[in-house]
C-alpha cells in the first residue's frame, strides 16, 4: 500500500513517498525514517472526531450508545506529528491517550450515501486523540478545551492509500506497555458511514480529516512518558509528553478541577451518573 509523509527537508516541509526504511522526495534526495524530521500527514481544514463508537469503550463506561454517532470538533491548531511533544500544562494531572484511525478526505464531498464515501477518501493515518480531563466539567459539551488544547491532535507517521479498515488491530503502548487492544471490527459505525454522516450538512474538503473513535482503557500518562499508537498497516505514531512551561492562568476563566466527572472519565467508569464510579478502575 503506497504510504506518502511530510517531512522537514533541509528546512523545507517536503511531501515523500515511503520506500521501506527510507523516505524519498519528489527529486530523488532520500533519508532515513527513523531519523527524519515528520509534520503532520495533512494539514487539514478541520478535524471532526466521534464521541464513541467501539463497543469496548461503551462497556467500559456501562452505558448504552445513542441510535446515531455524535462528534465534536478539533480546531486545526491542536495538529501534531510524528514524534512531537505533547504537552500537559502545568497544573493539570488527566491528561488521557485515545489510540485512533483518521479518515483523510480525498475529493470534495457533500451529501453522499455510505456506499459511495470510498471514493472521497484519500487514505488513513493513526491518530492519538489526547484529552486533558481537567477541563471536563466546563467544556463537557464542546470537549474545546479537553480535545482541543495546543498539541494534543497528532497524525502520521504517513498517509495510507488502498488500505481496507475492516479487521485491523488497533493498539495503543506506554513506554512499550500494550494498555489499549481493539479492532476496527468493534466500531458501531464505520470510516463510511462516518463521512457520509458529516456529510450530509457539512462540506467535507480534500485534507479534512475524521477520527474514529477509540476502544477501551483510555487512562492518564505523566510527563516523561512515551506513547505509541499501532494501527495494522497503517504504523505506528509514537509520540512523548512533557509538562508546558506555565501554569494555567487563574486570573480569567474556568479553573482545572478534579471532580467525580473528571475522574471517572480520565480513569475508566461510568461518566453519566456523576458521584458513581465502577469500582475496580484504576489508572495505568
Amino acid at each position: 500500500m503506497p504510504e506518502y509523509r511530510r517531512i522537514l527537508l533541509d528546512g523545507a516541509a517536503v511531501e515523500v513517498r515511503r520506500e521501506g526504511g527510507e523516505l524519498v522526495a519528489g527529486d530523488g534526495r532520500r533519508v532515513a525514517a527513523d531519523t527524519a524530521h515528520h509534520l503532520p500527514p495533512v494539514l487539514p481544514g478541520k478535524i471532526v472526531a466521534v464521541h464513541l463508537n467501539h463497543r469496548s469503550r461503551v462497556e467500559e463506561f456501562g452505558i448504552r450508545l445513542t441510535p446515531a454517532p455524535t462528534y465534536f470538533h478539533k480546531p486545526v491548531s491542536a495538529l501534531n506529528a510524528h514524534g512531537g511533544a505533547v504537552v500537559r500544562p502545568e497544573g493539570c494531572r488527566y491528561l488521557n491517550y485515545e489510540g485512533e484511525v483518521a479518515i483523510v478526505i480525498g475529493r470534495t464531498c457533500r451529501n453522499i450515501a455510505p456506499a459511495e464515501a470510498g471514493a472521497y477518501i484519500a487514505g488513513y493515518t493513526v491518530a492519538n486523540d489526547f484529552g486533558l480531563h481537567d477541563f471536563r466539567d466546563t467544556d463537557a459539551g464542546s470537549m474545546l478545551r479537553v480535545k482541543g488544547s495546543d498539541t494534543l491532535g497528532p497524525l502520521g507517521p504517513g498517509l495510507v492509500t488502498d488500505w481496507d479498515f475492516r479487521g485491523k488491530y488497533l493498539r495503543t503502548y506506554v513506554n512499550g506497555v500494550l494498555v489499549q487492544d481493539g479492532s476496527t471490527d468493534e466500531m458501531e459505525w464505520d470510516m463510511h458511514y462516518l463521512v457520509a454522516d458529516i456529510a450530509r450538512t457539512i462540506t467535507l474538503y480534500p485534507g479534512d480529516v475524521l477520527l474514529s473513535g477509540t476502544p477501551a482503557n483510555s487512562r492518564p500518562v505523566q510527563p516523561g512518558d512515551v506513547v505509541e499508537v499501532e494501527a495494522e498497516g497503517l504504523g505506528r505514531l509514537r509520540n512523548h509528553v512533557v509538562t508546558g512551561p506555565t501554569p494555567i492562568r487563574t486570573d480569567v476563566g474556568a479553573q482545572v478541577t478534579a471532580s467525580e466527572e473528571v475522574l471517572s472519565t480520565a480513569l475508566g467508569g461510568d461518566w453519566e451518573f456523576r458521584g458513581i464510579r465502577l469500582p475496580v478502575r484504576t489508572a495505568l
